[in-house]
């Protein structure tokens, strides 16, 4: 009876003494510091597979802020939420897509946007996370960022855990498009890209900058969700025109390899100094669709269509005027502008795109086939003036 009593008490003991302190998270200094120099965004989307909140990461003490060059930019309304709750207006810099990278600002009332607006806020130190390198396979990582729009105002961002799994050259694609950026990228084994996180931050365990996270893509290679990061140091090569002098002294057009690489934007946006790579020059027109679009006169002017040339793909496919161009093989499409610049980036003759355009009431797929694009007439050269008599 004993041993059973014994045994009874030590069993309501086991419940009832005082659980073990755990111990102080290691990380949780390190993310509370973190915090306070990242932005929530918002600007453009809200509506379906276009989100309208995003993640920034803060480099100066003004405001200037690294995220990605999304849709999300494009508004006159671009506002981001710092970690205090603060509501701030901001104003887009410079985008370049080749990096998939862009550099905003945070412009108070009264204040020119390339001046000082004597915020003093906290930062990421851009130029040392450069100096020291990309992280190594192996190496712990955080990720930070406005995941899933679970912060608003001042709630702290989401963080995850996670090691570097591998430094490598990116192969990611949006819908059936190849994504513009092929350089270097971290692949970590964190759920790291989602819905609100492009444009967050990827640190050491230290909270050091180490990269910016990327969008939600699927490798190319196997079809699988990509959870990645571009480095602070990240470069990509491109292939763009030049025109230089043949023997006979003609001005004759080339290819040639050029390197882009982020302190190289990060550096000259900065300064107000750097200029955006023309998409046409490197890339090319494109497939052709042959639709003459309304007038392209507002900020982001919807991609309605007002008539089409006689025999051209989209005439043949069976596109009519008032139709408006939502999506593009999924890819939703905002303003007359995406459009153009997606069909120059992600799209060639002969290549086979699912429209989907808006209809009176109805949503409707219409496929085209697209086409060659029509010669550019040749400027002509007005005969010199007559001699004065």
């Amino acid at each position: 009876m004993r041993t059973r009593y014994s045994a009874l008490l030590a069993v309501v003991a086991a419940f009832v003494t005082p659980a073990l302190t755990p111990a102080a998270d290691p990380f949780a200094k390190t993310v509370e510091d973190a915090n306070k120099k990242l932005v929530k965004v918002f600007g453009a989307g809200g509506f379906s597979r276009l989100n309208n909140f995003g993640s920034g990461i803060l480099i100066s003490k003004d405001g200037h802020i690294l995220t990605v060059a999304s849709q999300l930019l494009d508004t006159s309304e671009l506002v981001v939420h710092l970690y205090d709750g603060q509501r701030l207006k901001a104003q887009v810099i410079v985008t370049e897509p080749l990096l998939d990278i862009a550099l905003i600002k945070i412009r108070l009332d009264g204040k020119k946007i390339d001046e000082s607006n004597g915020l003093n806020l906290a930062f990421f130190d851009f130029d040392a996370a450069v100096k020291r390198g990309p992280a190594a396979p192996g190496d712990w990582i955080l990720g930070m960022s406005n995941t899933f729009e679970i912060a608003l105002r001042d709630e702290p961002l989401s963080v995850q855990r996670g090691v570097v799994s591998a430094y490598t050259k990116m192969a990611g694609r949006r819908g059936i498009f190849e994504f513009p950026y092929t350089g270097d990228v971290y692949i970590v084994d964190a759920i790291t890209n989602n819905p609100g996180a492009a444009g967050g931050a990827l640190l050491d365990k230290k909270g050091e900058l180490l990269g910016i996270i990327g969008r939600e893509l699927k490798n190319s290679l196997t079809e699988t969700w990509m959870n990645y990061a571009i480095p602070v140091v990240g470069k990509t090569e491109f292939k763009e025109k030049v025109t230089v002098k043949d023997k006979d002294g003609k001005d004759v057009e080339e290819e040639k390899t050029s390197t882009i690489s982020v302190p190289e934007f990060v550096a000259l946006a900065m300064q107000g100094k750097y200029k955006k790579k023309k998409i046409e020059d490197f890339i090319g027109q494109g497939g052709y669709l042959g639709i003459i679009f309304v007038p392209n006169i507002l900020e982001r002017t919807p991609a309605y269509v007002e008539d089409l040339v006689p025999n051209s793909p989209a005439d043949k496919a069976g596109l009519r005027p008032d139709d408006l161009v939502s999506f593009i093989d999924g890819e939703p499409i905002i303003s007359i502008k995406a459009l153009e610049e997606y069909m120059r980036k992600h799209t060639r003759p002969g290549q086979k795109v699912a429209l989907e355009v808006r209809r009176g009431e109805s949503l409707q797929t219409v496929e085209v086939t697209l086409g060659q694009h029509p010669p550019r007439p040749k400027a002509v050269t007005p005969p010199a003036p007559p001699p004065k008599p």
